[in-house]
């Protein structure tokens, strides 16, 4: 197994190339980043002693008495992780206070209307000065009140003016601590969750004026997401670190308890920030969604950067040819009407479009191969990091399967490749299993804390309910059956097929012929066979990278490859299984 500065090294290294762009982007437009206010807590947290289990952190809360949890206002999974926490029966043996910066105390009149059901969402937003006045996503903030309410937690504003002068900023944690100090008067026996901006959350500003006014408090600091945490704790062995113990120490009359949980990754919350300055920029007759070009040209970057790749380069043997030239058109849009216009004035299917919408509505983007253009509706890192790296697939082969005209109509899926007349069905199954495995491994560089997906996944899905099995596959109960009776076998058979490789001779023998075989399948079930043989394999390719038995350079190979031509799809499926098993 690899060391693990070299685990690091490899986890981290498309994202670092990803990273460097937008945080050279977001310095130009917001310098405040170097204040020491912000670098106290930059500073305060580098290190941690253990790594922590799901149920350790939750026991932790559990027995606390203030809870402090850092906020990353422009992530929605910093808010949505308290709410899910708020979800969780098990902070409820006892009541439940919720305390959050984004409401001005002086407007606890509005959100106690609102709690008691007397106005209406819109209203709570308008009336609090939502957009004035904090100016981050409303989902998943309304999601976390929401969840309090539901669960009869009480739920209270914190904060005071001014907002935008950091030299104020230690009066406003003056008075969060002592708002957070009458909650405790107010509600003794309760459990106080209270979410705060994450660079209040360092030693010596809100967590020491706490220990100040309540000394005999048990007090815990939950962190989310911090950038020096992540990155060492991307040594670890497993496939992603949840949680880990930052510190927990008594000196002389000073508690510390700080742990750290991992939701999101550095880039996705960049990524997250840098669509939010693109929003206040704009005037205020500008309702349109966010432009997502830039967002997604970094990620097609991070990954060209991680495989060596020159996208200037004017041959195409060991390099895309003029790669530069190819990029995707991006739309990003709020609504489908758009799409609809464009897939029905491309010659789509009608139900192709469908397909696709319900895919948009799922996956939030899509990469549309024939025309060369991902469509986002919505920035979600796993399906943006696939799209990506499924448009430099395509384009590390000169974009072999962009149509000039309409759009042939047995195109299935939304990243499906025309099907040349040539290829045989073996040959255009394995395509498309080749791209999936390709799509995945890039996902997962760019984005690690994308879950795994092994062969005990696919085994585990035969102990859920029959409705479970049809929602998570959206196939009838025999057919999904059928299509998990394929894979568990097919990848059995690879994995005897390795093995006997392995103990025959160096030299590898011909595939058996069922292992290149198509299955008899069509519709849903085919492409569910091939996405899920895909990320199988895609799943191997990264787990063989961070063991080091595949260079940048093979990768890149990989990428370079012409599936789409006769004969070389199935072959090439067998020589990486070959490699990989």
């Amino acid at each position: 197994m690899a060391t693990t500065g070299i685990l690091r090294s490899r986890r981290s290294a498309a994202q670092l190339h990803a990273i460097a762009s937008v945080e050279r982007e977001i310095r130009a437009i917001d310098p405040a980043a170097g204040r020491k206010y912000l670098r106290d807590f930059r500073d305060a947290y580098r290190s941690y002693q253990k790594v922590l289990t799901p149920s350790d952190v939750r026991h932790q809360i559990v027995n606390a008495g203030i809870v402090l949890v850092g906020d990353y206002h422009a992530l929605p999974n910093s808010q949505r992780y308290l709410a899910s926490l708020l979800r969780d029966p098990e902070l409820h043996q006892r009541p439940v206070v919720l305390g959050v910066e984004t409401i001005f105390s002086r407007n606890q009149h509005i959100l106690d209307e609102w709690f008691r059901a007397e106005i209406a969402e819109d209203e709570l937003r308008q009336r609090i000065r939502f957009e004035l006045d904090w100016g981050y996503d409303w989902p998943p903030f309304y999601e976390l009140l929401s969840a309090a309410r539901d669960r009869g937690a009480s739920i209270y504003g914190l904060d005071c003016m001014p907002r935008e002068d950091l030299r104020k900023i230690g009066a406003r944690d003056r008075h969060a601590a002592d708002k957070i100090a009458e909650l405790r008067r107010r509600h003794p026996d309760a459990l106080i969750l209270v979410l705060f901006g994450e660079s209040h959350l360092a030693p010596q500003h809100l967590p020491a004026l706490l220990q100040q006014r309540l000394p005999a408090e048990p007090l815990l600091t939950v962190l989310q997401n911090v950038d020096a945490l992540y990155w060492r704790a991307a040594g670890e062995a497993g496939d992603h670190v949840e949680a880990v113990q930052v510190c927990k120490e008594v000196r002389k009359t000073v508690r510390e308890n700080v742990l750290c949980v991992f939701n999101a990754t550095p880039l996705e919350k960049y990524e997250n920030y840098r669509l939010c300055l693109d929003r206040w920029g704009r005037n205020d007759n500008d309702h349109s969604a966010p432009d997502l070009g830039p967002t997604l040209y970094n990620l097609i970057d991070g990954m060209v950067r991680f495989l060596g790749i020159n996208q200037y380069s004017a041959h195409n043997t060991t390099q895309p040819r003029l790669l530069v030239d190819l990029m995707p058109e991006v739309y990003s849009r709020s609504s489908d009407a758009l799409l609809r216009r464009l897939l029905s004035r491309k010659g789509f299917t009608a139900e192709h479009r469908r397909s696709l919408l319900r895919q948009i509505r799922e996956r939030g983007s899509v990469y549309l191969t024939p025309i060369n253009a991902v469509y986002v509706r919505q920035f979600r890192m796993t399906s943006s990091a696939e799209d990506a790296t499924r448009f430099l697939h395509q384009a590390c082969r000169g974009l072999p399967n962009l149509s000039n005209g309409k759009v042939l109509a047995q195109h299935t899926a939304p990243h499906a490749a025309p099907v040349a007349k040539s290829l045989t069905r073996d040959d255009a199954f394995y395509m498309a299993v080749f791209e999936h495995a390709l799509a995945f491994f890039g996902s997962r560089i760019l984005h690690p804390a994308r879950p795994a997906l092994r062969d005990a996944d696919l085994a585990d899905l035969f102990d859920v309910t029959r409705e479970d099995l049809e929602h998570q596959t959206s196939l009838p109960f025999a057919a999904a059956v059928e299509a998990l009776d394929f894979l568990i076998q097919h990848r059995a058979h690879v994995l005897r097929y390795n093995h006997g490789y392995k103990q025959r001779s160096r030299r590898q023998p011909p595939a058996p012929e069922s292992l290149a075989q198509a299955p008899a399948f069509t519709g849903r079930q085919y492409e569910y066979v091939a996405q899920q043989l895909g990320y199988l394999t895609g799943n191997d390719l990264y787990d063989a990278y961070l063991k080091g038995r595949l260079t940048t350079a093979a990768l890149r190979q990989l990428f370079l490859a012409h599936i789409e031509q006769p004969g070389v799809a199935s072959e090439a499926y067998v020589q990486l299984i070959a490699r990989l098993r």
